[in-house]
C-alpha cells in the first residue's frame, strides 16, 4: 500500500515512451529529515534487507531508519522531509528511495547518509517504487502512470509516458485535443493513466502492478509493456514468484491470484477476507506470508495453493515486511513491528 496524492506532469510529448528530462532538482527549499527518538514508531510504508545482516525502513517525515539485529533502530541522514514510499538496495553499498514530492534519493554507504538526485514538489505527484537493473540504469514509478528512468546512475532522470496503457479511443481523444489545446493536452495527459504502485524484476522479465486491474511486463526493462489480460478490475500491489516458480499477485479486498503459467492463466485463491493485501514475505521452512491491513496476515506451506488466517491482535495495517534472522518484520502505521507468530510457524 502506498499513500497517493495528486501531482502534475512535467514537460511529455505523446510517443510510446516519450521522454523529456527533469530540470535540475530544486533543492533550495528541501529541509533535512529531523530526528526523533519516537521515528521508530511513527508512520513507515517500506522495509527491505540490505545484503543478510541490514535491514532499512523509510516512511513520514524523510524517516529512513537502519537495523543489524530488527530491534535496535538507527536514523539515517536524510536531506528531505517528504514522505517516503519506498526504499531499493542494488548491493549492500548502493541504494535508493522514493517519496512524495517525486522525490528520489541515493545512499553510496549503505544507508547512512543519504542525497537528493531527483526533489520536484511542484508536481505535487509522489512516486511509489524504483528498481535498478545494475548500478548505472534504473527506473521509477508513480502516481497517474508517473515514469522516470536514468542511464546514469540516477545524476539525471528522465520522464516517460507510456501511451500502451490507453485505449485507442482514449488516444483518438488525446490525439484531438493536441491538435485544438496543447495547454489542455498536456493537463490531460498529467491525469490519465492509472496509478503504477510497483516494479518487481523476475530474471529478464519486469513486472508492473498499478491500479484497476493494470498487470504488465517487459523484456526490455519498462521501453515498452505487455498488459496482462484484464482478470480483476481492482488494484494490484504485490507480486512474487514462489521457489517452485508459480507467480502470486495480491490487491484489494483480499484477492489474491496464482499463476504456474508465467501469468497466462491466473487463478482466484480463496483468503476469506476482505482486507487489502499489501506485501508478499517469502520465510523459511517454504513458507508464504501475505501482510495486510487491519492486521491481517495470511500464510501458505503450498506454494500458494491455499491460505490461513493469522490475524494479529491489535488490528494494526501490516504495509510491507522482510523475513529477518528468523523473524517477520513489518512496518506499520506505528512504526516497526515483529510479527507475532505461533511459535510452531516460527
Amino acid at each position: 500500500m502506498r499513500l497517493l496524492v495528486a501531482f502534475a506532469v512535467i514537460s511529455i510529448f505523446f510517443l510510446s515512451p516519450v521522454c523529456a528530462e527533469t530540470k535540475a532538482p530544486t533543492i533550495a527549499n528541501a529541509k533535512a529529515a529531523t530526528e526523533s527518538t519516537l521515528a521508530s514508531k511513527s508512520l513507515l510504508l517500506d522495509i527491505a534487507l540490505i545484503g543478510k545482516e541490514k535491514v532499512v525502513a523509510v516512511g513520514q517525515h524523510g524517516h529512513i531508519l537502519l537495523s543489524d539485529d530488527g530491534e535496535q533502530w538507527q536514523q539515517a541522514n536524510v536531506p528531505v522531509q517528504s514522505t517516503l514510499t519506498s526504499v531499493y538496495f542494488f548491493n549492500e553499498k548502493l541504494g535508493w528511495a522514493v517519496g512524495h514530492d517525486a522525490t528520489i534519493l541515493h545512499t553510496q554507504d549503505g544507508g547512512q547518509n543519504w542525497n537528493i538526485q531527483q526533489y520536484l514538489p511542484e508536481l505535487e505527484k509522489p512516486l511509489f517504487d524504483i528498481f535498478f537493473k545494475n548500478p548505472q540504469q534504473g527506473i521509477a514509478v508513480g502516481a497517474y502512470g508517473q515514469v522516470f528512468r536514468s542511464e546514469d546512475g540516477g545524476n539525471s532522470w528522465s520522464s516517460e509516458f507510456h501511451q500502451e496503457f490507453l485505449s485507442p479511443d482514449d488516444i483518438d481523444y488525446l490525439e484531438e485535443i493536441k491538435a485544438e489545446d496543447e495547454v489542455a493536452y498536456l493537463d490531460e495527459i498529467s491525469f490519465i493513466l492509472p496509478h503504477f504502485n510497483g516494479l518487481v524484476q523476475e530474471g529478464r522479465t519486469l513486472y508492473l502492478l498499478g491500479e484497476i486491474g493494470l498487470l504488465a511486463k517487459s523484456n526490455d526493462y519498462g521501453m515498452t509493456w505487455q498488459p496482462f489480460d484484464n482478470f480483476y478490475q481492482g488494484s494490484f500491489f504485490a507480486l512474487a514468484r514462489t521457489q517452485k516458480g508459480s507467480l502470486l499477485v495480491s490487491g484489494l479486498r483480499g484477492h489474491v491470484f496464482r499463476s504456474i503459467e508465467n501469468g497466462a492463466i491466473w487463478d482466484e485463491i480463496d483468503t476469506d477476507t476482505t482486507a487489502l493485501l499489501n506485501d508478499i514475505v517469502f520465510a523459511s521452512n517454504d513458507r508464504i506470508f501475505v501482510l495486510g491491513n487491519n492486521g491481517m496476515l495470511l500464510m501458505s506451506t503450498d506454494d500458494g495453493e491455499s491460505f490461513s488466517q493469522r490475524v494479529q491482535k491489535d488490528g494494526k495495517t501490516l504495509i510491507a515486511g522482510v523475513w529477518f534472522k528468523e523473524q517477520l518484520l513489518a512496518v506499520s502505521d506505528v512504526g516497526i513491528k515483529v510479527v507475532d507468530l505461533p511459535e510452531a510457524n516460527r
